[in-house]
């Protein structure tokens, strides 16, 4: 194991012994899975909590709500989980971080549908999970900073202002992203939404209530874990997106994805990638471009626009959802 991973996971396991000694116990953290009728892919993770927390709260549009709380949460190693997926029961373990990820024989009902989850005695509480049906044949794969969520990454003094420091209601949309997706959901009758990042579960709860506030169709989450690797010092956010992806080809055999991404980061190279190996799997590439300045503080010069040549790809590209709706109109892939 490198030795980051090791130093990170002695350092867990000594704040995980110390806080159970002080009476600390464990919760759980239910993320939206997904899957099909049979089988369901249930993600979560257990975390440590004072034994008597005081009452939360109310939440206000005036409470400040800090991005760096959600990353001094102390995971859980090693506790059993059960899950209860209909008359199903699922024993399962956490891994280094705290997280399951399983993917269960469940006989669930297209839609919303959700799963129960158990660990040490405390209440059951249930995980959503987007079933879909076999007979859809579109779906939706969006990126989410600076694609429906206006981050900046790139720029890294700002990144470390917007996910550490900054009010999560102070986070703005990308004009018309909202609109977009939700004509295309409406559009397209049981087509599933899963918003790939590479930012860390740590923020989901974040993401979750900015996608519900600025009327994002429901859909998972498809984040990475914080820290170093078995392998490396860091995660590599390019392989997780292009892991993802795959995945959800062989997940989802019959359907047609439409990637949205932004050209700020690596998201046209990825989605060029992807779709030089799985074209039939690829409805069309909507990118969101950044302005001039935007783009030169992200990642240098601009750099020009359009297909990747050589490839048969409906590939469209506008600076925001207004006229990505345009061009996906025009390309019948947005109803009227």
């Amino acid at each position: 194991m490198h030795r980051a991973a090791r130093v990170s996971d002695s350092m867990r396991a000594l704040a995980e012994r110390r806080l159970r000694q002080r009476g600390w116990r464990t919760m759980i953290v239910p993320y939206a899975g997904y899957g099909a009728p049979g089988w369901a892919r249930v993600i979560c993770r257990v975390l440590l909590r004072p034994p008597d927390p005081r009452p939360p709260r109310p939440r206000t549009k005036h409470r400040k709500v800090r991005g760096w709380r959600s990353f001094t949460s102390v995971p859980a190693q090693g506790v059993p989980v059960t899950i209860v997926a209909g008359q199903r029961r699922v024993e399962a373990l956490t891994d280094r971080g705290g997280f399951v990820d399983l993917r269960v024989d469940a006989e669930l009902t297209p839609g919303w549908d959700q799963v129960m989850l158990e660990s040490e005695g405390t209440a059951a509480v249930p995980a959503p999970v987007r079933v879909v049906d076999p007979d859809v044949r579109f779906g939706i794969v969006s990126d989410v900073d600076d694609t429906v969520m206006v981050t900046a990454l790139p720029r890294p003094l700002l990144a470390a202002w917007n996910t550490f420091v900054l009010d999560e209601h102070a986070r703005a949309s990308v004009p018309g992203m909202a609109v977009l997706y939700e004509r295309l959901a409406t559009g397209h009758p049981g087509a599933p939404v899963f918003y790939l990042s590479t930012g860390a579960w740590n923020v989901a709860p974040t993401l979750s209530r900015f996608l519900s506030r600025h009327l994002f169709p429901a859909g998972p989450l498809l984040l990475t874990d914080w820290g170093p690797t078995t392998d490396s010092w860091f995660r590599s956010g390019r392989e997780h997106k292009r892991d993802t992806l795959r995945r959800l080809t062989t997940e989802f055999p019959s359907i047609r994805w439409l990637l949205i991404g932004d050209d700020g980061q690596h998201d046209e190279q990825l989605y060029a990638e992807f779709a030089a190996e799985f074209g039939d799997h690829v409805a069309a590439v909507a990118i969101r471009r950044l302005s001039p300045t935007q783009s030169l503080l992200a990642r240098g010069l601009p750099a020009p626009h359009g297909a990747p040549h050589g490839q048969d790809l409906t590939w469209l590209s506008a600076p925001d959802g207004a006229g990505l709706s345009t061009l996906l109109r025009e390309a019948g892939l947005l109803p009227d």
